[in-house]
């Protein structure tokens, strides 16, 4: 786990937008637009939502728009922008298309990549090869910069191996839809107090094929306050700053992580019990 350094707080931007299906070009100027605007409101880093750069829910389309010059395309954004880019989309490996989400710092170089590691029912089986492993974590402006997407911050263990591992500002590009829109609303914040590590969460909005997207978008403190959210059904750009010394002190007056028993968290071997006696009441005493 992190111990504070003394690192200045960090503004982050967060795009809440309907995007283009199989629209790349269009969803790149969307991109390049709020990343100047982020840059504007002081904002040192853009999040975008899961799968943005090519469209998520677009079917066979999606090996026609997974081109080999798309993070380079990405990475010039960035530059032009003078802003580091945390983007969702397809990308090509060896096995298939992996769902993903590439770092992409101001200078244009990729920083990291991470294949969503748990596919989501048959739109995301059908479509993906899911990644193998968690991470990589990131320093980055004195934060140490976790990376997840959608489904995968809906598992509890998956925030903790990160939390445990030192990150403080889990990064998650999503695409959530009807009927889920407690887990943008409530859950959020229960994964970022439960493991103490900040949360950006990048939403769609609108409709993708037969998915309507149920926004919500939002920046959590490690202390599961809100920090700026969006609302339901609208483009929206929200900016927070996220404050290393706020998270240490979140993590001293909520000890979950140095309290916690890991020696305790896995299952008890099943064991067979030997069969205890029927109860004998006190009016059914046994003949003498």
């Amino acid at each position: 786990m992190n111990t504070y350094d003394g690192s200045s707080p960090v503004r982050i931007a967060v795009l809440q937008a309907r995007g283009e299906p199989g629209d790349v070009p269009r969803n790149l100027e969307r991109i390049a637009r709020a990343a100047r605007e982020a840059r504007k409101g002081g904002a040192e880093i853009l999040v975008t939502p899961e799968m943005f750069a090519t469209g998520y829910n677009i079917g066979p389309r999606l090996g026609e728009v997974v081109t080999d010059d798309l993070v380079d395309r990405l990475r010039e954004v960035a530059v032009r922008a003078g802003i580091a880019l945390v983007v969702g989309t397809g990308l090509r490996r060896p096995d298939g298309i992996a769902n993903a989400v590439l770092v992409i710092d101001a200078e244009g170089t990729v920083l990291a990549r991470y294949d969503k590691t748990h596919l989501f029912g048959d739109l995301d089986r059908s479509l993906f090869v899911a990644g193998e492993t968690l991470g990589p974590l990131l320093t980055w402006r004195g934060l140490r910069l976790g990376l997840l997407i959608c489904y995968d911050v809906e598992f509890p263990e998956n925030v903790r191996a990160l939390a445990v591992a030192g990150a403080d500002l889990i990064l998650v590009p999503t695409a959530q839809m009807e009927p889920y829109a407690f887990i943008a609303e409530h859950l959020i914040r229960v994964r970022a107090w439960e493991s103490q590590v900040a949360i950006a969460y990048a939403n769609r909005v609108g409709s993708e094929g037969d998915l309507s997207y149920v926004g919500r978008s939002s920046v959590v403190g490690a202390d599961g306050v809100v920090l700026a959210a969006a609302g339901p059904d609208r483009d929206e750009l929200l900016l927070a700053t996220v404050d290393p010394a706020a998270i240490e002190r979140s993590r001293a007056a909520n000890p979950y992580l140095r309290d916690r028993r890991p020696d305790l968290t896995s299952a008890p071997s099943p064991q067979t019990a030997p069969r205890q006696p029927d109860p004998v009441t006190r009016n059914e005493r046994p003949p003498a």
